[in-house]
């Protein structure tokens, strides 16, 4: 099978003392002299086109991402990102999580997916997820507490629930204490590094795909 090209052309600086090597955009860029040095550049390889991969097999429960709080746009884009690539059903945006419709900013790193994810916006998160527990939905949250339970080692109880809310709180602040009452369990993810916590995207992201199974 032939390999598609894209318009990115890799170069190399032809300074022995410099050699630096990055893609251009060969439609827009000539690619002449080096950024860093300024020595001529010496044309590479051609970038290959991003192939979609196989769809995710679906699991048995519908999975939903509720943000408590995020204030951070490019955070929420990226989670926007994160939640149509993993297939969830929908976010919720609570309290002053900024909306698509409010923040564009929230595009530059959601990339079209704040047009194709379903997304409601709710002033009082906790009111609303206490509605979705009283039609079944296991609430789960993201957060350290001393009777947390490691993500790593969590399982569903068979029968799985048909619907689950994952939900993500402020990284100053925590996930708010009104949901953690009502939460069905509340999860960590291990750290072995210095630092004590991940970038909200980045925890939401590892956390879906474990429940995923993915």
């Amino acid at each position: 099978m032939q390999i598609a090209k894209s318009n990115y052309v890799f170069f190399e600086c032809t300074n022995f003392r410099c050699k630096l090597r990055f893609p251009l955009d060969a439609e827009l860029y000539d690619g002449r002299y080096c950024p860093r040095c300024g020595a001529p550049l010496k044309r590479q390889d051609a970038g290959v086109l991003a192939q979609k991969p196989p769809a995710a097999p679906k699991p048995g429960f519908e999975l939903i991402g509720a943000l408590d709080n995020i204030r951070s746009a490019y955070n929420v884009g990226a989670i926007f990102r994160t939640a149509d690539g993993a297939g969830l059903s929908e976010l919720l945006l609570g309290g002053i999580t900024p909306t698509p419709d409010e923040q564009p900013t929230i595009s530059k790193t959601a990339l079209g997916a704040e047009n194709s994810m379903k997304w409601s916006s709710h002033p009082n998160l906790p009111e609303k997820l206490a509605e979705l527990k009283s039609n079944k939905c296991l609430i789960l949250a993201l957060e350290f507490t001393p009777d947390a339970f490691s993500l790593q080692e969590f399982q569903f109880r068979v029968p799985s629930p048909r619907q689950v809310a994952l939900v993500i709180g402020s990284e100053p602040a925590g996930v708010d204490p009104a949901i953690l009452r009502i939460a069905d369990q509340v999860l960590y993810i291990p750290m072995s590094g210095n630092k004590t916590s991940l970038n909200v995207s980045i925890a939401f992201g590892v956390a879906v795909y474990r429940l995923l199974g993915l």
